[in-house]
């Protein structure tokens, strides 16, 4: 993707990736295909993270388990939250690595998403579309419901385009130096002991006046 900044190859490319991970059994258990440092590895691990992600928020609306089994899920679903945001950034510092050479305009426009972040906005997307069309091919659902999941999934497929025109329109003002972005770093202070004192022993006066 980073050696192909066009405006179409790029989401495509992201979106055929995506989908293609769908169709591989047990595919969020498995390691990264992607080896070494690149851009792609961390595209991998952030969908990877966001199909755990998924999985683990379905099982933590489970009713008929005990509240320990759903504790577990809660931390789970910390632990992937975090790896998908690390990645996201690590996403971000690939792209803009390869752009470090394009002069900046000066009027150029300044994004507040990154394209990493859109990046995952697909990766999400993609999820969606897939579970939504799975619901339209249940045998155990009424009409009205797979009628209204069809229609949920045009829109679906709607908005995952236009995500993708969006990406493609931001790497395309980015390599012409007409748009910029920075890493938008996460800083999540709820998972570091350093910052918060529930993690270290402390005690509701560490946080100060909320």
């Amino acid at each position: 993707m980073t050696q192909n900044l066009t405006p179409e190859a790029a989401a495509d490319t992201l979106i055929a990736f995506h989908d293609a991970q769908h169709r591989s059994p047990g595919w969020t258990k498995a390691a990264p295909a992607q080896r070494g440092e690149s851009v792609w590895r961390w595209i991998e691990i952030n969908h990877r993270c966001n199909g755990l992600l998924w999985d683990e928020e379905d099982l933590a609306r489970r009713r008929d388990v005990p509240d320990a089994a759903i504790a577990a899920n809660k931390r789970a679903i910390d632990g992937y939250n975090q790896s998908r945001n690390d990645a996201i950034e690590r996403i971000d510092e690939h792209i803009l690595a390869r752009l470090a050479a394009v002069p900046i305009a000066d009027h150029a426009w300044h994004n507040s998403e990154t394209a990493g972040s859109i990046i995952d906005r697909l990766s999400i997307a993609s999820l969606k579309i897939f579970h939504m069309r799975a619901q339209t091919g249940r045998g155990d659902a009424t009409a009205e419901h797979i009628a209204g999941c069809r229609e949920k999934l045009l829109w679906l497929e709607r908005q995952r385009e236009d995500l993708a025109h969006c990406l493609g329109t931001l790497l395309d003002a980015a390599m012409r130096g007409r748009a910029f972005y920075r890493v938008y770093r996460q800083f999540k202070m709820y998972n570091d002991p350093a910052l918060n004192p529930w993690l270290r022993g402390g005690n509701r006066q560490d946080h100060g006046d909320l």
